[in-house]
């Protein structure tokens, strides 16, 4: 599974193979309440087909309509504002008079997007550089805390997984869980010593690793765009991964298990020396609330608390597994028969 951005550059690339006219269209800016974050892209061939979103879909009906009836005339760069009085507003649907402000690109050979996938190919985190006076574009090294940058000359879009997910443990559930945060674009490790369950475990896009998970925490130097998940149920494999995890800048460190398994993995850190604020930042029992059952809803649970956390979103109580499986013991038992 790619993320959407993956899927948009990848389209580009193909249409472009195949002698299609295609314009790329970029949030740059945006006012207000918006559908779509900066950086979010779109796809346009010159046949009306489109990849990826930049509203919730009236801006691409009029972007489309615009392609089919004029074609794709430009041969430079442009900057273009929806949204910016009420009527236009109503017009394309933006919530709360939401104003977006777009770069339309036309994509040629000098736009080097196939280079840009060949390296992204390779994991590598890039600035995408345009010059917005010539359309040429140039394509460096990032550092994950860099954002997109808007000038009169030049854009520049990062491009490339800026999170880590490391998950120890190579089952089926670990294969649900990184098909789906490799979509959300992470950069995925998954750790297993054990050879009988790596073998023909393969998701595209993951590393499998063959190391003792600790050993591969602090190997990965993890810091705030990391996240580490111990899926094994093997106290041997995750609990020492577990220390090293909770000692380092990882936004989010979580472990599958029961409460009283997870009671029991508290216990167990503290005699590690773990301190009370190390184990504060553990998981557990992880993912949120939704009644999940099977591998691949549980991986959904995961990834949603995850998310939650990156994002600086505080859940109540309600939701987490703990509080809420309590509750649900303490309700009494649905009647029977009637009784």
């Amino acid at each position: 599974m790619d993320s959407i951005d993956l899927e948009v550059l990848k389209a580009c690339d193909r249409w472009t193979q195949a002698g299609l006219k295609c314009q790329l269209v970029t949030v740059i800016k945006t006012w207000g309440s918006s559908p779509r974050p900066e950086g979010a892209m779109l796809v346009i061939c010159e046949d009306g087909q489109v990849v990826g979103s930049v509203s919730g879909g009236c801006i691409e009906d009029d972007l489309i309509e615009r392609v089919r009836n004029e074609g794709i005339q430009r041969t430079l760069p442009e900057i273009v504002t929806y949204g910016i009085t009420a009527d236009e507003a109503h017009r394309f649907g933006l919530p709360c008079g939401g104003t977006l402000q777009l770069a339309l690109e036309p994509i040629s050979a000098h736009s080097r997007i196939a280079e840009l996938l060949q390296r992204l190919g390779q994991h590598q985190l890039l600035a995408r550089r345009l010059d917005l006076r010539t359309g040429e574009v140039r394509l460096d090294q990032a550092s994950s805390g860099m954002s997109l940058q808007i000038s009169t000359t030049a854009l520049t879009t990062i491009h490339g997984p800026r999170w880590r997910l490391l998950i120890i443990g190579a089952g089926q559930l670990s294969r649900f869980l990184a098909s789906i945060a490799v979509g959300m674009d992470y950069h995925v490790t998954v750790c297993d010593p054990r050879e009988e369950y790596r073998a023909g475990w393969q998701v595209d896009g993951v590393q499998v690793v063959h190391a003792m998970p600790d050993d591969l925490v602090i190997e990965m130097r993890l810091d705030s765009r990391s996240a580490v998940v111990a899926l094994t149920h093997d106290p041997k494999l995750d609990d020492l991964a577990l220390m090293e995890a909770l000692k380092s800048e990882a936004f989010y460190v979580g472990a599958i298990g029961s409460r009283s398994n997870n009671a029991k993995r508290r216990e167990r850190l503290k005699e590690f020396a773990v301190t009370d604020a190390e184990l504060a930042k553990l998981h557990g029992p992880i993912g949120l609330y939704i009644g999940s059952k099977t591998p691949a809803e549980i991986a959904i649970s995961i990834l949603a608390e995850l998310t939650a956390v990156k994002n600086n979103i505080h859940l109540p109580l309600e939701v987490q597994v703990e509080h809420a499986k309590k509750v649900a013991l303490q309700l009494p038992a649905a009647p029977v028969c009637g009784v």
